[in-house]
This record gives C-alpha cells, structure tokens and sequence, in this order.
C-alpha cells in the first residue's frame, strides 16, 4: 500500500505514475494468511507477539482461539471474490474505491472473517492514502503484526489475531497519540453503526468471577491461571475490615483480609464446579488458619462468592468432599462468604511464579 500522505485535489503526473507503480506492486501479494503456514502462529515472522495455540483472550474479554481451516473455508464461502482474494491471498483493493474509506460515522469495524472487533470510529482518521486508516486498534491484542518482505520492501503486515485473514500494513507515519497509521482493505472489514446490535461473534465473552482463599496466593494463583478457560488469575486481599490494606498490614494479621485469588473464567471452556475442584486439591482445606508452614488469618480457607449459584456449588462441593472420606474424620473448615471487596496486590506478588521460576510444594 501507499505509504504516504497526498494532498486533496489535483494530483502532477509524476504523483499519479508513482501511485500507479506503487498499486501494481500491492496487488496480489503472495501470503496466504488463510493456510496453516500464515497463520499469525508462525511466530518466526511474527512482530512483538506472542500467540498460543491454546484458548486464549484478549484483555477486553474475546475469546482469539484459532478459527480451524475448516471454519475458515466455511466463512470464505459466504464472502464475495473480492474479499476472499484480500482476506485469504493477501490482496489490495485499489485506492479511494474502498467503501469504508471517507467512513466517519460512529461504530465499531469487525473482520468479515469471524467478526472480531478490530478498530473503533474512535480511532479511524482520513489518511488521503486511499485506504481505510486508523491510528489505533480496537484491542491490541486482535491485531498480528509480521514482517512483510514481498516484492523486495520491508513492511508490516497486519492480520485479524482470530482467523489470520490479510487487512492491510501498517505504518510510522500516523497521527498522535501513536503514531500509526493501520492502513486497511474496507473488503476485510464490516462496520457495525453505533446502535445496532453486534453479532454474537463479535460480542466479548460472558465472563464470571471467582475468589478462591487458600494460604500462600503465590501457588494458587500459579496454578489457577494454567486452567483453560481462566482468563485471569490475580493475588489480592479479602475479608478484611482495613481499607486498602496493604502486604505489610496484612501479614500482621491485624487486618482481617485473606490472601485470595481472583479469578475470571469462561464459564463456556470451564465450569465453576471444575474451579472448586482444582481449588480443594491445591490445598489443605482442614487446617483453620494454616497451610504448612504458613500460619495466621491470612492464610484461612475460605471461598467467597458473586452469586446464589456459586454459594449453592460451594456448599455441596464441600459436603460432598466431607462424606467421599478423602480427609478422613478431619473437617473441612472452608468457609463460604459473599464476597466482599477485593484489593489487588502489590505487583510485585502477580505472576510470581512464572517471573522467578518455581512452583508451590503443596
């Protein structure tokens, strides 16, 4: 694509052979996002990011797990030739002929393979490039980014982070705050007015959350996180009396808060009676106020819930721990509360693990 800016209106020959030259050069490059070697998996073009193979989202809540091939010759079907030629070949549309590129009206522009949201009218500028231009994505998390180096340029190519279809390039030469200038095909997009209801693929995820307190927040967050279907695992505090307390306060065993685990889940790829399961076999649920070495209130067992039906699972969970005799006459002590607020831990405690290296012994 045309990497630079043009003024409005008439254009001097030499502009136009130029724009000529650089079309013919974009048109038809020879990537095929669509098959398994393009994919935005195939990390060794890949530019800054890492993409797991596994279910995976995006911090504003969709679900990126790859489309299968099979799903993507499905969508291909229903596209007209055009878009297939740029979604799935890695094509260009020709300049200022793009429907969606003068587009200002306020909405939201998701993949026509797949739906996922990409850019926002809030970030859409007129770039006079020909194309559709905007300065910043939806998510970062839904846009690839990869080396491009057909046809002897060096460039980046930009990819739907769901589906691998083609969108365009983007450049350096955009306006602030980023200065990026994501210049895309308006056939690999469909804008969604503001207003209208959006689709269900192109809808975030129907996210629950979980607090889980069972000793060290270190290992159960750890191994919490690893769960598919947890979007989130994050250290904090809960249950406590002191207001924004903080490690020191809490260690003191003055404050009342346990050291707890929120998690966010899709209740799609995992249930919550799969959490409470992980969560009894990641700890001793028969020591009140203890685990191993660990000893204080801050370190009780105790399960704090968002709704009647996790208290209900939460509670017949446990009686149904009790009479399976895998703790033998001990009680389970565990206590189930509506969970009050949750503070979030220094950062220095998030990821513990997986920055230093190690795991929980228990």
């Amino acid at each position: 694509m045309n990497t630079r800016h043009r003024t409005v209106g008439w254009m001097p020959v030499a502009a136009v052979l130029t724009l000529v030259v650089v079309l013919l050069i974009a048109v038809g490059t020879g990537s095929l996002p669509g098959k398994a070697e393009g994919h935005p998996e195939d990390s060794g073009r890949e530019v800054g990011k890492k993409v797991d193979v596994l279910p995976y989202y995006s911090k504003s809540g969709y679900d990126l797990t790859r489309l299968s091939p099979e799903r993507i010759a499905e969508i291909a079907e229903t596209l007209t030739p055009e878009q297939r030629r740029i979604t799935q070949e890695a094509g260009t549309e020709a300049p200022f002929c793009g429907n969606l590129t003068d587009n200002l009206q306020p909405g939201i522009y998701v993949s026509v393979v797949g739906g996922l949201p990409l850019f926002k009218s809030t970030g859409k500028f007129i770039s006079k490039s020909g194309w559709a231009s905007f300065f910043e994505p939806f998510d970062p998390d839904h846009i690839i980014e990869r080396e491009d180096g057909t046809h002897g340029m060096a460039r980046v190519e930009i990819l739907d982070a769901r589906s691998g279809a083609h969108l365009g390039h983007v450049f350096d030469d955009g306006p602030p705050p980023t200065g990026k200038r994501y210049c895309v095909n308006s056939a690999a997009l469909h804008f969604v007015p503001e207003g209208e209801e959006l689709p269900p693929e192109s809808r975030p995820v129907a996210l629950e959350t979980a607090y889980f307190a069972g000793g060290c927040f270190w290992g159960i967050e750890d191994k919490l996180a690893k769960i598919e279907g947890v979007v989130e695992a994050e250290s904090g505090y809960q249950g406590g009396e002191a207001d924004a307390p903080d490690y020191r306060l809490v260690c003191s065993g003055t404050s009342g808060h346990a050291e707890t685990v929120r998690v966010v889940f899709d209740s799609n790829r995992v249930s919550y009676w799969k959490l409470l399961g992980a969560f009894f076999s990641m700890h001793d649920p028969t020591t009140a106020n203890r685990q191993g070495p660990d000893v204080g209130s801050q370190y009780r067992s105790a399960i704090f819930t968002t709704s009647t039906e996790q208290a209900d699972a939460a509670r017949t969970f446990i009686r149904d721990l009790e009479t399976s005799g895998r703790f033998g006459d001990r009680p389970i002590v565990t206590k189930v509360e509506d969970a009050p607020e949750f503070y979030a831990a220094e950062e220095y405690h998030q990821d513990y693990y997986v920055r230093r290296g190690g795991s929980c012994g228990y």
